[in-house]
């Protein structure tokens, strides 16, 4: 039969690795056709399905979706309704997978895309449908359960930390009192942002503060502590999450002037936690402030991509097929580490319930004790999923990417 695959979500810098595994794989096994969802499931419900047989029909094709960030079939934020409430939507997705004489459904992303997974697998069983489902971790904020990892932190973590090393450079030319705040992506777990830590070393000094969502956090404690570090260095380089919160919960961007709006899944947008704490920073400390926005960056840096991340994202795209073919449905792909030292991983399987809709949290053991910085077992951790590089192609002095044509 035929297989479908869609991406939705943040994009990463190796969600095409995965989705040229699921590609490669499901050929090997048999499938005759392999269609895209151009927009995700959003652009299933329109009918936008195109064959990728005829468009990765070749070795170097595959190789330079590897090499490209971003999402090749474009992304969505779509939220299909609750079953009991409205089956509209889905009987109309299982009418096209009928059409398409689709046998097997992969859907790469996060945590709102492996809710999608779990409502189509439990309408699929509730109807019969012999369809198969199969979710394919990616994010960068590393916040799904039971995986070891997700696809997409290696590589984003791996342009934190470099980024951070090169900041603390600039930051220290002047000689004069500086602040520097770093704001990393990360809602309401700082994997991300804790990745900043990775940039100590020999030749680094490192960040002076990690603000992660994990600790409750206070504007006046922040001011204290940036205070007290001050008072023996000039120049202070953080890392804050956009997703710091509040003791009553609410998260500090929305003390700015900044409009927060939410999504179709009801996330509130966060921008503007560190030109809010560079303000406060720079009007009860007279100090000159800098506040710098990652955004996007974090997630489309093809350029500085993990090795061991891209090889991971290729293989769980793999691993999803297999897993079809095995019957399951219903089910994620996991990460399962066997050791770090070598670093070693196999693949898993996990019932989709247990990560949908779910977030993993740094542990606070592996936060110190003053909430400043990362402890040994984060170091263990992270750093294998760093290691290596693989290049782009690189074209007239820049990355060449591949992408659909309109």
């Amino acid at each position: 039969m035929n297989v479908i695959v869609g991406q939705s979500g943040g994009p990463t810098s190796v969600i095409n690795a995965s989705l040229a595994g699921v590609y490669q794989a499901a050929l090997k096994a048999g499938a005759k056709i392999v269609y895209g969802m151009k927009n995700g499931i959003k652009g299933l419900l329109e009918g936008r399905l195109i064959s990728l047989n005829g468009i990765l029909d070749s070795d170097l094709k595959i190789e330079l979706l590897k090499r490209t960030p971003s999402s090749f079939l474009g992304s969505c934020r779509y939220k299909l309704k609750e079953i009991e409430n409205d089956t509209e939507e889905y009987e109309k997705i299982f009418t096209l997978l009928k059409q398409y004489d689709i046998g097997c459904f992969f859907y790469i992303g996060g945590n709102d895309s492996m809710d999608t997974i779990g409502k189509l697998s439990a309408y699929g069983k509730k109807i019969g449908s012999s369809v198969r489902f199969v979710g394919v971790p990616k994010t960068i904020d590393n916040d799904l359960m039971v995986t070891d990892h997700t696809p997409g932190y290696g590589s984003a973590a791996k342009f934190v930390a470099t980024v951070m090393k090169e900041i603390i450079c600039d930051a220290t030319v002047y000689g004069t009192n500086y602040v520097t705040i770093v704001e990393v992506m990360g809602r309401n777990a700082g994997w991300l942002t804790a990745a900043s830590a990775l940039a100590k070393g020999e030749d680094c000094v490192g960040v002076d503060m990690i603000c992660l969502p994990e600790i409750p956090f206070t504007v006046e404690g922040f001011i204290e502590k940036v205070a007290n570090i001050q008072k023996r260095k000039k120049s202070v380089v953080i890392a804050v999450s956009e997703g710091v919160k509040l003791p009553d919960g609410r998260y500090v961007c929305e003390l700015s002037d900044t409009v927060q709006d939410v999504d179709s899944f009801g996330h509130k947008k966060l921008t503007g936690t560190a030109q809010f704490l560079a303000n406060e920073c720079a009007k009860k400390l007279k100090t000159k402030t800098r506040a710098i926005e990652l955004s996007t960056l974090q997630r489309c840096c093809g350029h500085l991509t993990s090795r061991t991340d891209i090889t991971e994202a290729y293989q769980v795209g793999g691993a999803a097929v297999l897993a079809a073919m095995e019957g399951k449905s219903g089910v994620a792909i996991t990460l399962v580490r066997i050791s770090d030292k070598p670093y070693q991983y196999t693949t898993g399987t996990v019932e989709i319930e247990k990560i949908a809709n779910l977030e993993k949290k740094i542990p606070v053991a592996w936060i110190n004790d003053t909430h400043t910085d990362m402890l040994a077992p984060f170091f263990d951790y992270a750093r294998p999923l760093i290691q290596a590089e693989l290049t782009p192609f690189y074209v007239d002095g820049l990355p060449y990417h591949i992408s659909l044509k309109e």
